[in-house]
C-alpha cells in the first residue's frame, strides 16, 4: 500500500492510536519497546503488524539499529495535535473554537495560570486584528 501524504488520524484504530501515542511520548520506539509500554499488550508479532501497518497508511517510518527496527513518526506531533483537534471541534462543538475553550475552562481540574491567560489573550487579540474567521 502507497504512503498517503497526509495521514488521516480518523482511520486509526483504537491500538494503533494507542501506539501512536506511545510513540509520540518517546519521541521513537521498537516494537519491543512498544509492546513494554502498553497496557494489557497484544502479542510481539501483533505489535509488529500493527507497527508496519502505521507505515503503510503513512504515519510512522523506521531505521534500522543494531538489527531491530526503530520508529519514528512522520509528521510532527504538532501537526497531529491540530488535525485531531479540528475532529474534536466538528464533533463535540460544532466547529466552534469558543465552545470548545468554554468546555476547557469548566472542567474541575484545569488550572490556568496566569502567563496561560495572558497569552490567551494575545491570541484573542489577534483573531479580533484578523477580523476573525467565518
Amino acid at each position: 500500500m502507497p504512503q498517503s501524504s497526509d495521514p488521516k488520524p480518523s482511520t486509526l484504530s483504537r491500538r494503533e492510536r494507542q501506539i501512536m501515542d506511545l510513540i509520540y511520548a518517546a519521541g521513537e520506539a521498537s516494537a519491543a519497546a512498544v509492546q513494554a509500554a502498553m497496557p494489557d499488550p497484544p502479542s510481539y508479532s501483533a505489535v509488529r503488524t500493527l507497527l508496519r501497518i502505521l507505515e503503510d497508511k503513512g504515519h510512522l517510518k523506521h531505521r534500522t539499529e543494531r538489527g531491530r527496527y526503530v520508529y519514528i513518526p512522520i509528521r510532527p506531533r504538532t501537526s497531529s495535535g491540530r488535525s485531531a483537534l479540528k475532529r474534536v471541534l466538528q464533533t463535540f462543538f460544532d466547529n466552534s473554537a469558543a465552545k470548545a475553550m468554554a468546555a476547557l475552562m469548566d472542567v474541575a481540574d484545569t488550572r490556568i495560570t496566569d502567563g496561560e491567560l495572558a497569552e490567551l489573550s494575545q491570541l484573542i487579540d489577534r483573531a479580533r486584528a484578523k477580523g476573525g474567521k467565518s
